[in-house]
């Protein structure tokens, strides 16, 4: 067996009301210590859903009460244990042997091998709603050979799936597995009495208001200095940042620009970190609109990205040749495509645009609805108008665009711009451009079906050791670049404030709100 451990364990072990009339939650004891965020405000956020493995963001706030069995360190470096002390994989990189924490539920149950091994055959069931069905596809067993001892075997090496599984919140055996999983897709056990094994539990949920955790006292590492966590809903980042300067929450995620009106305020912390997320502009593939390469490269050249990039983020982002910006997997070579609306229009009359599309209106959607992605989806709108392809933004919530994208209806969603998680390890890529991985048991909304990309795709995730893989990633960006599956944007970095009065309180801006070693156990509040 190769032997990787991961060492010791952590340390110590919208949609909200336009009024700011909120009804705090009353059920704290006087002297009872409480932090409250807008933690699921902003592209890393997921308002409104409560299913782990349904979750396309919003880890941030769901890793405060469940726990996969490995997650990503603060810095996003490297992957640590979380509820498995211990990983073994061995040499083929074919079974991974995991050795389980002393911990506990919610409920005071203990957790176990049978609670792994529900766990991953639960979001390898694409019958119980799960995005991980696809990703999890690799899995031949789960064996459970002791309570503190769980097997995983793969039907072929995947370098991706401990990456995966920082992602897969592990569940109770014995509160769900009775259940059939179908129904579990859509029950309210998830808003109302769900069960973690993480340092805070779940009191309630006031619809479209906030959720309140307590501290829970058996937390393997030890109860959590504070008694109470908050999570409120806002409508955007505006209202949030609202309500962070009147001392109403303690922490949000902010735009750049609100982030600048913090600096040199002593009473607030700014956290300026890389998203890891490429913005992208997406051409559903099920539909003739984007069939000719020469129309998806002429929307590249119609967009000036360095400008857009200076003058909209302040030059905090960086322009993406392919689906990712690390230079150990960027190759030299690519084309830049740089801004030249003439060779656009070139390119749409040699692909027949007038036949294909013409003038007609082009529907544009997007879950981001802050005031800054509003202006850069205007700024590209006004660019491509120039070139002969109208389009008309439309922003909706998360919720009504996930609906939106997995669906069928493909004229609701001829275009779109979004994100996708792209490090820190690159085969995150693989659920947005692997044919094998569209909806419902993926995540490639855009049906992108390329035997060529999805060969390279597959090819670098099969490669276990980095120094080869690299390599490979880098053949796959070449692919990206070429075949434009879809116009990638840029790479921007994310802002969150914390107010001064947090102590030990750690967030950092990673894709899909991570999650990572935040150490909630150990955040505190002054009075």
């Amino acid at each position: 067996m190769q032997r990787r451990t991961f060492g010791r364990l952590m340390a110590a072990a919208g949609i909200l009301l336009a009024s700011t009339a909120l009804t705090i939650p009353t059920t704290m004891a006087q002297g009872e210590k409480t932090i409250t965020g807008g933690f699921d405000v902003g592209p890393g956020g997921y308002p409104g859903n409560f299913h782990p493995h349904q979750a396309t963001a919003g880890f941030t706030w769901l890793s405060t009460y469940y726990e996969p069995l490995v997650i990503y360190n603060p810095d996003l470096s490297e992957i640590v244990g979380a509820l498995a002390a211990d990983v073994s994989i061995s040499e083929d990189s074919l079974q991974y042997t995991f050795k389980l924490a002393d911990a506990k539920w919610h409920d005071g149950e203990p957790f176990t091998s049978a609670d792994v091994k529900f766990s991953l055959e639960l979001a390898k069931n694409p019958d119980s709603g799960s995005l991980f069905a696809a990703r999890l596809g690799d899995i031949a067993s789960v064996e459970a050979p002791d309570d503190s001892t769980a097997v995983v075997t793969l039907g072929k090496p995947n370098a991706a799936f401990l990456a995966i599984l920082t992602q897969v919140m592990m569940l109770p055996e014995h509160l769900l597995g009775p259940r059939d999983p179908a129904e579990l897709a859509n029950s309210d056990w998830w808003s109302t009495e769900p069960v973690g094994t993480g340092p805070f539990k779940f009191v309630k949920y006031v619809s479209d208001q906030y959720v309140e955790l307590a501290a829970f006292d058996g937390y393997r590492n030890g109860r959590p200095k504070v008694d109470r966590l908050i999570n409120r809903y806002f409508a955007n980042a505006a209202a949030a940042v609202a309500a962070l300067k009147a001392g109403e929450i303690q922490f949000t995620y902010v735009e750049p620009d609100d982030a600048k009106t913090f600096e040199g305020n002593d009473g607030f912390r700014v956290i300026e970190g890389d998203s890891y997320v490429v913005n992208y502009i997406g051409f559903n593939h099920k539909v003739d609109l984007w069939q000719d390469v020469r129309v998806r490269q002429a929307v590249m050249y119609a967009i000036d990205r360095e400008q857009i990039i200076e003058s909209l983020y302040g030059g905090a982002a960086k322009v993406a040749s392919c689906g990712y910006v690390a230079p150990q997997i960027v190759p030299d070579g690519l084309n830049d495509y740089a801004y030249d609306p003439e060779k656009a229009k070139t390119l749409l009359a040699e692909a027949g645009w007038d036949q294909i599309n013409g003038t007609e209106t082009i529907p544009w959607l997007t879950y981001y609805n802050s005031p800054q992605v509003g202006n850069v989806m205007a700024a590209i709108q006004a660019m491509l108008a120039q070139v002969g392809i109208n389009v008309s933004p439309r922003a909706v919530d998360v919720p009504t665009y996930n609906g939106i994208v997995r669906g069928t209806d493909w004229e609701q969603f001829l275009l779109v711009y979004a994100g996708a998680q792209n490090g820190p390890n690159p085969a995150s890529l693989n659920v947005n451009l692997n044919a094998a991985q569209v909806p419902p048991v993926g995540n490639n909304i855009m049906h992108i079906d390329m035997p060529e990309l999805t060969e390279a795709i597959e090819t670098a995730m099969a490669e276990t050791d980095t120094s080869k893989s690299n390599e490979l990633w880098q053949q796959v960006c070449s692919v990206i670049n070429q075949k434009m599956p879809w116009g990638s944007m840029w790479v921007a970095s994310r802002y969150g404030v914390a107010s001064a009065k947090l102590e030990d309180f750690y967030w950092t801006p990673a894709p899909a709100g991570g999650p990572y070693q935040a150490h909630p156990e150990n955040w505190d509040i002054a009075p």
